[in-house]
């Protein structure tokens, strides 16, 4: 089968489509015929190898796949597996899904919504669960508050945006000047342009931010922040490590002070949440927005796009159709 694979850390270039052998699903797992693969800035860091402890993490020298997220037909399943059977159209994360064929957990991967295409499916797993989770689970929101997402228009932030109104929230989106009217489109009451006016000093106060640049210091965040409001950074890819971790570290030691939270989280995969953005899609009140497909062969240039950081929602890759 091809794949897109990389020995070494760097640049897009080291990026090749190889013949590689078909993955084996263990036990509990499920082999995917790919039909589309979503990218996220977590393949462009892998890629890359950095901060330096992913390439602890990926393997020095070792062959390493490219693609975190997926929509197909199940080929094969694992003995365990109970849920999913051949030929059953899912969607979900998996690794190396830039690829003809991939494999994933079981408890990673639900059923298709109807009416919902192979890329917008592909779209959904890490930044659809990342944006619900951290509004609903991290950031408690409740229907009439006022929720601002800072990076409205990126691909947590465009899910964030639509998430947030379908909550019953009043939506703030932060985007630049030309993604105002996307922004808007997708359900926020009110969009503001970074590039015009900072959201921080704008005197404003909220109920939750889903803070997907982590480019405020988190005293400006307080400021705009309810007395009981509270921050949720599910991003920062302009951030040094080190300041996200001393960042972090001073949350956690001023925490028990203070009645306003500010906290950063990891993404969990599950089931249920992936129901979860199902249901809402197929019922009209969530749409991936895509701004770019690729072809397997053009995965690459696909990464580049998305590392220079200026896409609006989604880039995906259509593998095969």
């Amino acid at each position: 089968m091809k794949a897109i694979v990389h020995y070494d850390f760097g640049s897009a270039d080291v990026l090749r489509c190889e013949d590689i052998e078909k993955p084996v699903p263990k036990d509990n797992e499920v082999l995917i015929r790919v039909r589309a693969a979503g990218l996220n800035p977590l393949d462009w860091h892998f890629m890359e190898g950095e901060p330096r402890f992913l390439r602890l993490i990926a393997g020095v020298g070792r062959r390493k796949g490219v693609g975190a997220d997926a929509a197909g037909e199940v080929e094969a399943v694992g003995r365990s597996v109970t849920q999913f059977k051949t030929g059953d159209v899912v969607f979900g994360g998996g690794k190396g899904t830039a690829a003809e064929y991939a494999c994933a957990p079981e408890s990673a991967v639900a059923l298709k919504p109807d009416g919902v295409s192979f890329e917008q499916a592909a779209a959904l797993p890490i930044a659809g669960s990342s944006a619900l989770q951290g509004l609903r689970d991290k950031g408690h929101l409740q229907a009439g508050q006022k929720v601002l997402i800072n990076g409205a228009a990126g691909g947590v932030g465009t899910f964030a945006v639509q998430i947030a109104k379908a909550l019953g929230a009043e939506v703030t989106g932060v985007c630049s000047t030309k993604n105002l009217e996307l922004v808007r489109s997708i359900g926020a009451d009110r969009a503001i342009d970074y590039t015009q006016k900072d959201f921080a000093e704008d005197g404003q106060k909220y109920d939750v931010i889903l803070d997907c640049n982590m480019n405020h210091s988190p005293a400006e965040i307080r400021r705009v922040l309810e007395p009981k409001g509270i921050c949720v950074v599910v991003g920062g890819p302009s951030a040094g490590t080190m300041t996200i971790l001393a960042g972090m570290l001073r949350q956690l030691l001023e925490a028990p002070f203070r009645s306003q939270k500010v906290m950063a989280f990891m993404m969990k995969r599950r089931r249920a949440d992936l129901r979860t953005l199902a249901e809402m899609s197929s019922g009209g009140k969530l749409t991936p927005v895509i701004d770019r497909c690729y072809g397997l062969d053009q995965t690459a240039e696909a990464v580049r796009y998305l590392e220079a950081g200026h896409a609006r929602g989604k880039v995906v890759i259509t593998v095969a159709t």
